[in-house]
């Protein structure tokens, strides 16, 4: 089996590490990561500068290609031109704080794993839920335990896996939940500042809101200290919303002219 790693915190990341160490006896493991932060990128790719890649060597052993560019680019550039073999799995992260809820649409680890699942290729993207103190093992162990678990069994077509790991000792987490998307966005702030030459800028903060109903959300189940199991598709479609603009006075306009 050939195992594609990927991630948007970059090659360097410490969970990218703990994840490369915990699968590397499932088959033939290679990385391929951005060269340096990437996170909230989203699904970006690039078009108008060239791909720089490089070998990384890391203990004086070779680590993976470190790439000049996006999370779904490195996916990307791995499955069609960098690897001698197409991958059988893809997997993303272990990100440094959760997607979940919102965060997946800004999310640069899940957008990697979105790129192999357009690919044809299963793919799992994995983030630990917390940005301080992570309980790396926790995640690897999981992470570990899912790819063996999708490589024998593969994934739902069109279905990319999106997995929230508490940042728990492994022994605290109460077991695995199937989640939908939590109902959330990011209330900004934005701290206005002045550099030593007078140009104002600014850096963004703030805080993720959740609203709606939680129950069997992403967000929900890691509150209750459980791993969160989100099957995650592209279409981004409101499919409720169709009827109401198919209702809508859509007549071609009196005004316009004869083509």
């Amino acid at each position: 089996m050939h195992i594609l790693l990927s991630n948007d915190d970059g090659v360097y990341a410490p969970g990218l590490a703990a994840l490369r160490e915990a699968v590397k006896d499932l088959g033939d493991v290679r990385v391929v990561a951005p060269s340096g932060e990437q996170s909230a990128v989203g699904h970006a790719i690039t078009l108008s500068d060239p791909i720089k890649t490089k070998k990384i060597f890391r203990n004086g052993s070779f680590f993976g290609h470190a790439v000049g560019g996006t999370p779904a680019d490195c996916v990307k550039l791995a499955a069609c031109a960098l690897l001698d073999h197409r991958p059988d799995l893809v997997i993303s992260g272990i990100n440094l704080g959760p997607n979940a809820g919102i965060s997946v649409i800004y999310s640069g680890t899940v957008s990697a794993a979105t790129e192999g699942t357009i690919l044809g290729i299963p793919s799992m993207a994995i983030s630990i839920a917390t940005f301080k103190d992570p309980v790396w093992e926790t995640a690897a162990h999981v992470a570990r335990h899912l790819a063996a678990l999708i490589l024998k069994n593969g994934l739902p077509p069109r279905t990319l896996l999106n997995v929230n790991v508490p940042n728990l000792p492994l022994a605290r987490i109460r077991g695995f939940a199937v989640t939908h998307m939590g109902e959330s966005r990011f209330v900004e702030t934005f701290d206005r500042r002045t550099d030593p030459r007078g140009n104002e800028y600014f850096w963004m903060d703030g805080e993720l809101e959740q609203y709606g109903e939680m129950a069997g959300s992403d967000l929900q189940a890691l509150n209750d200290g459980f791993v969160s199991l989100t099957p995650i598709w592209f279409d981004l479609t409101n499919r409720d919303a169709l009827p109401v603009l198919k209702r809508w006075p859509l007549d071609r306009p009196a005004a316009w002219p004869v083509a």
